[in-house]
């Protein structure tokens, strides 16, 4: 089977929480898919100190990583849309803090499943962390 899975965030610094999202993405899917958000799109839902690496930089990660298959930048609510409109993808993953809230693009995903967050991991709270040192 070929089931894509796609999930989508700012991935700024990978973390135990997104190798959990991952894994997760894996054990239910064949291809993962992940779409990060740009450069611009994290320094307003961020701040002006966002993102630590670059949008290139992020993506290059995630690429590196054996179980993803493919990694997209999107710029805004419309973009993330047709995204994932022309990924189609069978299973869309996303936070369990999303729950109830409208999730963009879920018309065209076969299935949404919630990944429930690890909630002492956050890439804010790493940098918190090297702040207060």
């Amino acid at each position: 089977m070929n089931r894509i899975v796609f999930t989508n965030g700012c991935f700024d610094i990978i973390h135990t929480g997104h190798v959990a999202l991952l894994d997760f993405c894996a054990n239910i899917g064949d291809r993962i898919v992940v779409g990060i958000d740009s450069d611009q799109r994290v320094e307003a839902m961020k701040g002006k100190n966002r993102p630590i690496n670059t949008q290139d930089d992020r993506s290059k990660v995630l690429m590196s990583i054996k179980k993803v298959f493919d990694v997209h930048i999107f710029n805004s609510d419309v973009e993330l849309k047709n995204l994932v409109k022309n990924i189609s993808p069978d299973i869309m993953v996303v936070g369990s803090d999303w729950k109830n809230k409208t999730v963009i693009g879920s018309e065209f995903s076969k299935k949404i499943l919630f990944f429930e967050r690890i909630n002492e991991y956050s890439t804010t709270k790493i940098i918190q962390n090297i702040t207060y040192r």
